[in-house]
């Protein structure tokens, strides 16, 4: 092929052809997982969700929300029917948070964290540990053993105010919303949602924190305490992360920070230098459009982000930020989202999605080769 004909640009530290990569396509696989789980147990609100390396997809829900109605905000009393006293139906039952399912959609692990309170991240390391974002960031062996405890403040997540803790406060303050390893470094990166966002880097090994920032690679010293920003389309971006930040690391080693209030991912390098900013469907208001996020597989030519509001899946080219598509669309039939929260892939290509609210499921797509 002609030189003129294979421009290469660089961009966030690496090599990709400038003309727009095939966007992947995606069909619903709606026998995965395999249904109705055991115990009588419903799917909940789903906030966690990864895939270990050996193509295990393990699930993060709240339990919680079993006990209470998402969307009345009152005692639940439509889906416990086997849980009572006399029970007055098969089901339900209270499932447990943490859940595990191989490939052909069985059933593989299930049990419940030593803490509850805020759950919304889970991840898997290289050596098969289960490591789940609550207060603070928690490790488990793959059977749910607790195994070590990053520091966190000593009060409950919501009796911290703004400005209590200096930004650069080297520990958990508020609760996790979203983080990923690097593990050739030995890193966890994280999201505090403290003072609405703050990247933090702790040690895999010794869980001892490194350094952070803020939006654009603000040292922590320097995020500010309070914050009026009200986002639309057309108003300049805020200075500070605006609301609900999770992360995710590149195999080359560039965090991709997702700001779902302000409908952007910012890019940085692993040592907090900003790189670049995109927006993702700018025009969407309320929650925002830019959730959980993570890369195809093997290549990581996309990011695939998830879509509370517009409840898709945006495919989005890595090398420019630009949209390619999306999959899916609003609805509680297979296929369909309500409340996309979460987002991850396998080593295959395929995607797994969850859904919080009343959507509570987990689903997988199998890519089209």
């Amino acid at each position: 092929m002609h030189r003129s004909n294979v421009a290469l640009v660089l961009i966030a530290g690496f090599a990709l052809a400038s003309a727009a990569p095939k966007v992947p396509a995606f069909k619903y696989d709606g026998g995965w997982p395999k249904l109705p789980l055991p115990n009588a147990w419903t799917f909940e609100g789903i906030t966690g969700l990864t895939v270990d390396k050996d193509d295990v997809v393990w699930v993060l829900e709240r339990p919680g929300d079993f006990d209470n109605d998402p969307i009345f905000r009152r005692a639940e009393v439509t889906e416990n029917y086997a849980s009572l006293n006399p029970p007055t139906a098969l089901c339900c039952k209270k499932p447990p948070a943490v859940l595990a399912f191989d490939q052909a959609g069985n059933l593989a692990h299930s049990w419940d964290p030593e803490a509850q309170n805020g759950l919304h991240l889970i991840l898997a390391d290289k050596a098969g540990n289960i490591w789940i974002g609550t207060d603070t960031m928690r490790k488990y062996t793959r059977d749910g053993k607790l195994l070590a405890t990053i520091q966190r403040a000593p009060e409950p997540v919501g009796q911290i105010k703004p400005g209590q803790y200096p930004g650069d406060a080297p520990m958990v303050i508020g609760g996790i919303e979203g983080g990923e390893f690097f593990e050739s470094a030995r890193e966890l990166f994280i999201t505090d949602n403290y003072l609405r966002g703050r990247v933090l880097v702790f040690d895999m090994d010794t869980l001892k924190f490194k350094r952070g920032w803020g939006a654009y690679g603000k040292p922590l010293k320097d995020i500010a305490v309070t914050q009026n920003f009200k986002y639309s389309p057309g108003v300049a971006p805020p200075a500070e992360f605006a609301a609900h930040l999770t992360l995710s690391v590149s195999n080359d080693g560039f965090v991709y920070a997702a700001d779902r209030g302000a409908d952007r991912v910012q890019v940085f390098s692993k040592d907090g230098k900003f790189v670049r900013e995109f927006t993702v469907a700018p025009e969407t208001l309320d929650r925002g459009s830019t959730g959980g996020l993570t890369f195809s597989r093997p290549d990581q030519t996309f990011i695939y982000i998830s879509d509370i509001m517009n409840n898709v899946v945006w495919i989005v080219n890595r090398a420019d930020g630009k949209t390619l598509g999306h999959f899916g669309f609003f609805g509680h039939a297979g296929g369909g989202f309500h409340w996309l929260h979460m987002v991850a892939a396998d080593s295959k290509g395929n995607v797994y999605t969850g859904e919080v609210d009343t959507g509570k499921r987990v689903q997988r797509f199998v890519v089209q080769r």
